[in-house]
C-alpha cells in the first residue's frame, strides 16, 4: 500500500514537472516569435519616436533581451553606412502608430476601426501574427502619440510613394464608417503635411473616400480650368507616383491597394476625357 501511494505521489511530481517545462518551452517560443516580428521585420522604426513607442510597448523589448536574439539600437546603429531601406515592419509599425493616433482623434475607439486593422493585418501576416500586432496596437493606443516627431521619422526615412500608400490606409480607417468627424479630419490632414505630401496629392487621395461633383478633378490633383495638357501631365505622375511596382515589396495587400488606386485614378481620367473630347 505505502508502495502504492508513493508511486501515485512520484507520478504527480513527474506530470507536473513535465508540464511546467512544455509551459516554459511554449512562453520561450512565443517570446521568440515576437522577437523575431520586431528584431527580424524592423530596419529605421528601431530607433527615434517609433522605436521608443514601441520599445515601451514591449517592455523595452523585452524579449529580445531575455532571448539574446535582439538589442535595441537607434536609427543611426541599425545599418550602418548602407542607405535607408523600409522593410514591411517599418511601414506596419508606422501604420500602427498613426492609425492609433486617427482612433484617439475623437477620444473613443470605434470596434469598426478595430476591425478595419485587424482585417488588414490578418491579409498580410496571418491571423496569429495579427493577434500579436493588435496587442501591440492596444498598447500604443494608451501612449501619447508625438504625431509629428513620428512623421517626421517616416519622412525622412520612407519612399514617397510608401508614403502616400500609408496615407490612403488611414484615409480608409477614417471614413470606415462612412463619416470622419473634424477631429479625425484635421489630424490626417495635418499628418499628411508632415509626412510632406502634396496637397494636390492629398485632395487626390481624399477625394477617394469623400468624392464631390468635382471628384475626377481632384483625384488628379488639377483644377476644372487646367488645359488639356496639364491634365495630361499630372495624370502620367499620378501612375508614376502610385505604380503598384514600387510598393511590391511590402506585400500583396499593400500593392492590391496601390492597383485600386491605379483603377481610381484611370476612371477618373477617362471621365475627364470623355467630358473633354481629348485621347
Amino acid at each position: 500500500m505505502l508502495k502504492f501511494l508513493l508511486a501515485i505521489i512520484l507520478l504527480g511530481v513527474v506530470v507536473t514537472t513535465v508540464g511546467n517545462i512544455m509551459e516554459k518551452q511554449n512562453k520561450k517560443k512565443k517570446k521568440k516569435s515576437f522577437a523575431k516580428w520586431i528584431g527580424g521585420g524592423l530596419g529605421w522604426a528601431l530607433g527615434g519616436p517609433i522605436g521608443g513607442i514601441i520599445g515601451f510597448v514591449l517592455g523595452s523589448v523585452y524579449d529580445g533581451m531575455q532571448t539574446g536574439e535582439f538589442e535595441y539600437k537607434g536609427v543611426q546603429d541599425v545599418f550602418p553606412g548602407q542607405p535607408t531601406f523600409t522593410r514591411r515592419g517599418d511601414f506596419t509599425t508606422s501604420l500602427l502608430v498613426l492609425a492609433a493616433a486617427i482612433m484617439k482623434a475623437d477620444e473613443k475607439v470605434m470596434k469598426s476601426e478595430l476591425d478595419y486593422v485587424k482585417d488588414f493585418l490578418k491579409r498580410n501576416f496571418g491571423e496569429e501574427n495579427a493577434a500579436e500586432m493588435l496587442l501591440v496596437l492596444r498598447d500604443i493606443l494608451k501612449q501619447d502619440i508625438p504625431v509629428q516627431a513620428v512623421c517626421q521619422q517616416i519622412r525622412e526615412n520612407m519612399d514617397y510613394s510608401i508614403r502616400l500608400e500609408l496615407l490612403h490606409f488611414l484615409f480608409g480607417l477614417t471614413m470606415v464608417d462612412k463619416q470622419a468627424s473634424h477631429g479625425e479630419l484635421d489630424i490626417i490632414q495635418s499628418i499628411s503635411r508632415w509626412l510632406g505630401i502634396s496637397m494636390a496629392d492629398y485632395i487626390s487621395i481624399k477625394s477617394l473616400f469623400i468624392r464631390d461633383t468635382k471628384a475626377a478633378y481632384k483625384i488628379l490633383g488639377v483644377d476644372e480650368n487646367a488645359s488639356d495638357e496639364e491634365i495630361k501631365k499630372a495624370y502620367r505622375q499620378l501612375v508614376i507616383n502610385h505604380h503598384p511596382d514600387k510598393v511590391s515589396h511590402l506585400g500583396e495587400d499593400i500593392q492590391r491597394t496601390a492597383n485600386e488606386k491605379l483603377k481610381q485614378i484611370n476612371a477618373a481620367y477617362d471621365e475627364i476625357k470623355k467630358q473633354r473630347g481629348f485621347n
